[in-house]
């Protein structure tokens, strides 16, 4: 966990951009904190995976600011970079290089000791519970155990802050099932900060930190029961609706 008083895991201040003269984010800000499961809800096209490409360099911010532990994402990317992980929405691994392979050239890119790496390597497969499947193709695998390798992956050179972009897209109920449940153990047990964009609102469970992205701003941010206040509803689906709804309606 990281020191009491170290900066958070993520700010995100007045962040816009454009591919032309679409504007896709419009002033976007916001935070993740050590520990929080934090949801950035968003219908498809609402600007999630663009504001992922910012925060990750790859693309470059014209306006706004990304701050991470502390290292402005412009001034020290290096710095900034090395302290998150990453599980992309399109997957990235190499069909033909074993799950092992996979980990150890992630692990290679970050600098990690051979002596270090093999007992991380172990590790975090043994905590997505596919040990047994290291020397397998992956190509081999399901969906589901190839995103448990892209998590694994993320975690091989733990970093402080996980950014996760859609991860259960296409995957069965228990795979998506196990993918929650092991992230949001990570937050309790070792603080880590995580931001996990999703257009499924009971991806959001009731202890989730909430950011409703639509159209490229923020409409709304905090706890589910701040914004079930913010919106009169009763549900998160209902609050989610009416702001979306008003969203359009102002835009």
């Amino acid at each position: 966990m990281p020191p009491a008083g170290e900066a958070m895991p993520l700010s995100v201040e007045g962040l816009s951009h454009a591919f032309g003269a679409r504007k896709v984010l419009d002033g976007v800000g916001l935070g993740v904190g050590r520990g929080d499961f934090t949801v950035l809800l968003g219908l498809n096209g609402a600007g999630k995976s663009t504001l992922f490409a910012l925060i990750t360099r790859l693309y470059h911010s014209n306006s706004g600011r990304i701050v991470v532990f502390g290292h402005d994402i412009r001034a020290e990317p290096q710095a900034a970079l090395a302290r998150m992980g990453v599980v992309f929405q399109q997957p990235t691994l190499d069909l033909d290089l074993t799950v092992e392979q996979n980990l150890y050239y992630h692990a290679a890119l970050h600098g990690i000791s051979q002596r270090a790496v093999r007992a991380r390597v172990g590790a975090e497969l043994a905590r997505v519970n596919l040990a047994d499947r290291r020397r397998d193709k992956v190509r081999q695998l399901s969906g589901g155990q190839r995103r448990r390798v892209e998590l694994a992956r993320a975690l091989l050179h733990e970093p402080s802050l996980l950014l996760l972009d859609e991860p259960t897209v296409g995957l069965d109920i228990e795979s998506r099932q196990f993918l929650l449940e092991h992230v949001r153990l990570l937050c309790r047990e070792r603080g880590l900060g995580v931001l996990w964009a999703t257009h499924l609102i009971d991806e959001a469970g009731a202890e989730a930190k909430v950011v409703v992205l639509h159209r490229g701003r923020v409409l709304a941010a905090g706890d589910v029961p701040a914004i079930l206040a913010q919106t009169g509803a009763e549900t998160l689906k209902s609050a989610f609706d009416r702001l979306t709804r008003a969203g359009s309606e102002a835009a």
